[in-house]
């Protein structure tokens, strides 16, 4: 065999082996690797949702964690994450810290099986959470609760055991009540109503009349709103929201919701007669004496008759909150304390 062939043989037989060696140390193709979603929803032991519970993510070989709060029905949502093994933390006010982990696959949406909160034995326990931020978190969901998208419903929480607000909260809650928009086009509208039925005669009629019915109305508002949702409930540690009670029979949650126009929850989660409500309304009656035309001023008399009114017209509002409202509200499904 001439040595030109043979040695074109042997660097055949070289790039043959090499080229198959270099195949087999190619590693094999790996399907793109896709982010995906983790979901779930929390509840007490009775299985009513929990709004504002803490859910906190950690992932295997990650530093950072992320963390949302549940919505208003009690679900949560973390979109855009990496597959593999995974950990949740759940905690809220109340309650014993649940801790549940799974894994989780590419482009795959994890459905977290439903998540039941126990009832802690020492409700004063709280691990890595003081009640003041639950209760910030909390009051910013409140403060995002509009009917129709539209009528402020803040003055209502949907979680049966919510941390009790401090005194800057409470103030916070009737600032934001007094200025909203709709509060303001409210009394607008009666104002142009009482005009037309010359209500309030010595106001006059014409703007002038008009600004003094508003002014007066708006008065009314302010007043009965920071008397008995801040100032009182501040000074008597009183709790100056509506707590949704949500289930039970409807005789159970007419009586509740009765029974809500003249006790409330104290700072110490316990119920307790409403003296802020009852003495706000007083107050209010007897404040507007100053403002309002002589012939209109309410007496002793008719001050306490309108206080009567009052709670009776919050039993029928408080009705409508039980089995109306909600139905009507606009529900976010997370609510994440970085964007709030």
């Amino acid at each position: 065999m001439p040595l030109q062939l043979k040695v074109g043989l042997v660097i055949l037989l070289m790039f043959a082996l090499s080229w198959t060696a270099l195949c087999q140390e190619q590693p094999p193709q790996q399907p793109p690797v896709r982010p995906g979603t983790i979901s779930g929803t929390v509840v007490d032991q009775s299985g009513a949702v929990i709004v504002g519970a803490r859910v906190k993510l950690n992932q295997q070989g990650q530093s950072q964690s992320q963390e949302i709060l549940t919505g208003d029905d009690g679900q949560f949502s973390f979109a855009n994450i990496a597959p593999g093994p995974f950990q949740l933390t759940i905690t809220s006010l109340r309650f014993t810290t649940h801790i549940s982990s799974g894994t989780l696959h590419s482009g795959e949406t994890y459905l977290v099986p439903q998540i039941a909160l126990a009832v802690a034995a020492d409700v004063e326990v709280q691990v890595g959470v003081s009640p003041v931020e639950v209760a910030e978190e909390q009051l910013k969901v409140e403060e995002k609760q509009r009917v129709l998208g539209v009528i402020p419903n803040f003055y209502v929480s949907y979680v049966p055991n919510a941390a009790p607000l401090n005194a800057r909260q409470k103030f916070r809650l009737a600032w934001k009540a007094t200025i909203d928009p709709v509060t303001f086009l409210v009394n607008g509208a009666f104002a142009g109503i009482e005009q037309a039925d010359n209500h309030f005669r010595g106001y006059g009629q014409g703007a002038e009349g008009y600004a003094k019915r508003f002014g007066a109305g708006y008065g009314d508002t302010v007043t009965s709103t920071f008397i008995g949702g801040a100032i009182l409930p501040v000074l008597l540690k009183q709790d100056p929201r509506y707590f949704y009670k949500g289930t039970g029979s409807a005789p159970s949650r007419i009586r509740y919701a009765i029974a809500n126009s003249v006790i409330c929850k104290g700072d110490n989660g316990r119920w307790q007669p409403n003296y802020s409500n009852i003495l706000g309304n007083l107050a209010s009656g007897g404040i507007s004496n100053l403002y309002y035309p002589d012939e209109d001023r309410n007496g002793a008399a008719l001050t306490f008759e309108n206080a009567g009114l009052g709670i009776a017209a919050n039993a029928v509002a408080n009705i409508f909150q039980e089995f109306v409202v909600r139905k009507f509200m606009r529900k976010d499904s997370n609510h994440d304390p970085a964007k709030p």
